[in-house]
């Protein structure tokens, strides 16, 4: 079996344990509460300061969708789409929420761990399980309209268009099942590193192509309909001389925007990548494994010491950092009007001005922290933390 990292460990422990005592001990390692209280903290998370002209901030509808992610490292985001939420719970639940009301519009118990999704698209809500379920619910009424095995767990949200559903998996391999009934198209397969982060990046799907991010840093873009390799660029290469400092996973999220696509490695770099050709348009050195965000021009991304960056889209310049959450185990970042908003290890949700990052919001919407990124649509921002609490919120 390939010796991945344990569910519930934070970055910084993986690194401080793996440094002192070495990989073999790293499935022993904490849970981030413990963590946090203990005596191995390289990175102290910062202390919240009071805010010099705070925004007023609204919680407009909160839901208890069931059993959150607890003390399991999944990113069980919210997913919007069709003026609808959909949220799944660790135990099985999958609900539909009205987007502005939070009225429950149906709840759909599949039965299975759920540790990825949901995800929407191609007239589907799709999730996978530790046991390598794959599930399509009917966005209408939440009906079961099939469910397949893949090889293994199923970490990110599913994606899907044209028909597809797309997922990946914690073995390095890449499914294309079909939406109507789940056949499979075909599977792409990278495989593994002897050691790797706990998750794995949603790929990233435009029309006739997906682009995937694996363990070894690499970036795939294969045809939505044959699974055929389209080109291979490498983001990060492997260096050092243990597993651990060779570690260049493709955590984040791929993003594709305006025919470009940009993504971020642990221990590696950012990059900004040409969707036709695979051709690095930029590389900047910035380890990352929370995720990123683009929105008009500007990338918005959370490094791995909780700093957070807005990088010019087309050049990688810096246009400002907010370095005062630091070692707060941030969300990737959600763009959202004028602001930038991200969750922490507390369950403190966070407000930045877009402009300069100056930090003017803050609401605590779970105790038991966020993981997940804030999803913005339309009027609201939504909020999944792990307890299994969904909030949606807004500036007044």
């Amino acid at each position: 079996m390939t010796p991945m990292l344990h569910q519930a460990a934070p970055l910084q422990c993986v690194r401080f344990l793996g440094i002192a005592l070495g990989a073999a001990v790293l499935a022993g390692c904490g849970t981030v509460s413990e963590y946090l209280a203990g005596d191995h903290n390289v990175q102290p998370p910062a202390e919240l300061e009071d805010l010099a002209s705070p925004i007023g901030l609204r919680t407009v509808w909160s839901r208890n969708v069931g059993s959150g992610p607890g003390k399991y490292y999944l990113r069980l985001g919210p997913a919007v789409a069709g003026g609808r939420v959909f949220a799944a719970n660790r135990k099985g639940g999958v609900t539909a929420y009205d987007a502005a009301t939070g009225d429950r519009i149906w709840e759909t118990k599949t039965k299975v761990a759920i540790t990825g999704g949901p995800g929407t698209g191609a007239g589907v809500v799709a999730v996978g399980s530790s046991e390598g379920d794959v599930i399509a619910l009917s966005p209408e009424d939440g009906a079961l309209l099939w469910k397949v095995k893949v090889s293994s767990e199923v970490l990110a949200a599913p994606r899907a268009r044209d028909a597809t559903v797309v997922v990946r998996t914690v073995d390095g391999k890449l499914y294309a099942l079909s939406a109507l009934d789940g056949e499979q198209r075909w599977v792409y397969d990278r495989g593994v590193h002897a050691l790797t982060l706990r998750g794995t990046s949603a790929p990233a799907l435009a029309p006739g192509i997906v682009v995937a991010g694996f363990d070894s840093g690499l970036l795939v873009a294969l045809s939505l309909s044959t699974g055929q390799p389209l080109w291979e660029t490498r983001v990060a290469l492997p260096t050092g001389r243990s597993e651990l400092d060779r570690m260049v996973d493709i955590d984040a999220d791929v993003v594709i925007d305006r025919r470009n696509v940009f993504t971020a490695t642990f221990q590696g770099r950012t990059v900004a990548v040409d969707l036709d050709s695979g051709t690095v348009l930029w590389r900047r050195d910035m380890s990352a494994h929370a995720g990123l965000s683009v929105d008009d021009g500007t990338i918005f991304i959370t490094d791995e010491q909780s700093h957070i960056w807005a990088l010019d889209r087309d050049s990688s310049a810096s246009l400002w950092r907010q370095s005062k959450l630091e070692g707060r185990q941030l969300t990737a970042p959600a763009a959202f009007k004028s602001f930038v908003v991200v969750g922490d290890f507390e369950g403190y949700v966070h407000w930045m001005r877009r402009e300069d990052g100056q930090l003017v919001g803050r609401e605590r919407v779970d105790g038991d922290g966020i993981i997940a990124a804030p999803v913005a649509a339309g009027e609201l921002v939504y909020v999944y933390g792990r307890s299994g609490k969904l909030s949606a919120l807004r500036p007044e």
